[in-house]
């Protein structure tokens, strides 16, 4: 997806249009060749002023759209201009630089623009979605945000290379940034640079990363780490740490994924004697999970038919799917089935990053649904609202096309990741990144890092379950894993889309910042 897609372990990567994991692909036709040299333009911006009323305090803030170079050695060991980053940044107005925090911010993909966190979550501005219905036509509403994050932090909002108007420069080509590391490094050149030019060095220092946004934060903590850069804390959001969890003969996905098919039956009332917190069905689904399911799925083939139809009667239970589809799958049910199956009799699908959201089905038959519902149900109004603040409120004009999905990105995408020195047994390259390791390694050296990690409970892009194996089993001791922090909330993968859940989520952040200045 444009916004924050990831590429889940075995097949799934969920941008618009749907990509397919795994075979290399030609190169795209629209990216650069290595033998064609681009233009290097100036380094420009454009800034405007603004204010904004936050819990009765007006903020007065300059917005600064932009760019700037990042640069790489290159012949006669001269650094040389590789691609052109685009930024908009909003600064406190009488602030000092040298204290203030400074937050960078930045979707997914791998390949996305900033426009989903930028315009949806803790920016100043927000555009106005009928979630968890699909969005009406334009024209749409912009509406000053009550919960940016300003009053905590400055906000950078990072177009991750050659999206939105990031683009190749110089010798650089489309393939220079796609790959693992290839990204860390570009974003690490982008940051240095942004706290040079901006005289940002003393200020306390934040990512914000949402989806594969995680991975590159993790990722991030030890470029950067190794770079001079001493994080303060980490926003964590909808979270894919570990590329290498799932696939034949591996059971844990099918473990971390039950509590949140768990919660998705709760939410349409498909379980019986339904409690009224959805947090405490939640806590009994994770203690199914761990004990009687992950006992039964260890036994494999060993499991006697009449300990099958009690697991799978457990199963549904919790899930709300019948016991013969529970056990005609095996027991093993995956995200796609369980968004297909759920409202079957219905023939409406659920929404893979948000199963809030639900749409009608070509057809009832099949195990796979035909779209996300909660893709299709917002891109145009993030997409319009977009364009039409950059113009009018932060007066940003260019010739370029603004790129929501990179192209060529994915096409070219190198998943093979240089870890961090680990120091329990992972081998240091790895051709899928496992990067909470990256991270535990940065918080070791730098024990004084906080990280805040944010979940939607009706998530199935990335569970929240599965972040919190990851966070547990990266190698630190109880005394570091007090600095890592959790927060839930009753929305999906863009938590900020429940406006109820942002308000909640605003009010942790502003917790967690408190404690990591």
């Amino acid at each position: 997806m444009y916004r924050r897609c990831l590429f889940v372990a075995a097949a799934l990567f969920c941008a618009l249009p749907v990509l397919a994991q795994g075979r290399p692909a030609e190169p795209h036709p629209d990216a650069p060749s290595a033998a064609k040299e681009i233009p290097i333009p100036q380094e420009t911006k454009s800034v405007t002023q603004h204010q904004l009323t936050v819990n009765g305090q007006t903020l007065h803030y300059t917005a600064t759209a932009g760019n700037l170079l990042i640069t790489r050695t290159g012949t006669n060991e001269v650094e040389e201009p590789y691609h052109s980053i685009f930024y908009v940044a909003y600064t406190l107005d009488g602030a000092d630089p040298k204290t203030r925090p400074v937050t960078f911010l930045y979707n997914g993909g791998p390949g996305s623009a900033s426009i989903w966190l930028h315009m949806g979550s803790v920016g100043p501005m927000r555009v106005v979605t009928d979630s968890p219905d699909a969005t009406h036509n334009a024209p749409y509403k912009i509406v000053p945000n009550e919960y940016t994050l300003l009053n905590q932090s400055d906000l950078v909002f990072i177009d991750a290379p050659a999206t939105g108007f990031s683009r190749p420069v110089g010798k650089g080509t489309i393939k220079d940034v796609a790959g693992v590391d290839e990204d860390l490094t570009a974003f690490t050149r982008f940051i240095v640079r942004y706290l040079t030019v901006n005289d940002r060095w003393n200020s306390p220092k934040f990512l914000f990363g949402e989806s594969y946004g995680t991975t590159r934060s993790a990722g991030l903590s030890a470029t950067l780490n190794s770079a001079g850069v001493q994080l303060n804390g980490i926003v964590l959001l909808s979270s894919i740490l570990n590329y290498n969890a799932g696939g034949p003969g591996l059971d844990n996905t099918y473990l971390t994924d039950f509590p949140s098919f768990a919660a998705i039956a709760w939410y349409y009332n498909k379980v019986p004697n339904k409690p009224a917190d959805v947090m405490t069905f939640i806590a009994s689904a994770r203690k199914f999970a761990s004990g009687p399911y992950a006992q039964a799925l260890y036994a494999g083939n060993a499991l006697t038919p009449a300990e099958t139809d009690s697991i799978a009667s457990q199963m549904s239970a919790f899930i709300g799917l019948s016991p013969t589809y529970i056990k005609e799958c095996n027991l093993r049910v995956s995200p796609s089935r369980f968004r297909k199956a759920l409202l079957r009799d219905q023939n409406d699908i659920l929404g893979r990053y948000d199963a809030r959201f639900e749409g009608p089905d070509a057809e009832e038959a099949g195990d796979v649904p035909g779209y996300d519902p909660s893709d299709t149900g917002i891109t145009g109004a993030f997409v319009a609202a977009f364009q039409d603040y950059l113009q009018n409120d932060l007066k940003y004009t260019s010739k370029e096309t603004y790129e929501l999905q990179g192209p060529g990105l994915i096409q070219n995408w190198d998943w093979k990741h240089r870890a961090a020195g680990m120091g329990f047994g992972f081998m240091r390259e790895q051709p899928r990144p496992y990067v909470a390791g990256d991270l535990g390694d940065t918080m070791r050296k730098n024990p004084h890092l906080l990280v805040f990690s944010a979940n939607g409970t009706f998530d199935l892009a990335t569970p929240f379950r599965a972040t919190e194996w990851e966070l547990a089993h990266m190698g630190i001791d109880q005394k570091l894993a007090k600095n890592i922090t959790f927060g839930y909330y009753p929305a999906g993968h863009m938590v900020y889309l429940n406006v109820v859940a942002l308000k909640s989520f605003r009010k942790d952040l502003d917790t967690f910042y408190n404690n990591a200045k």
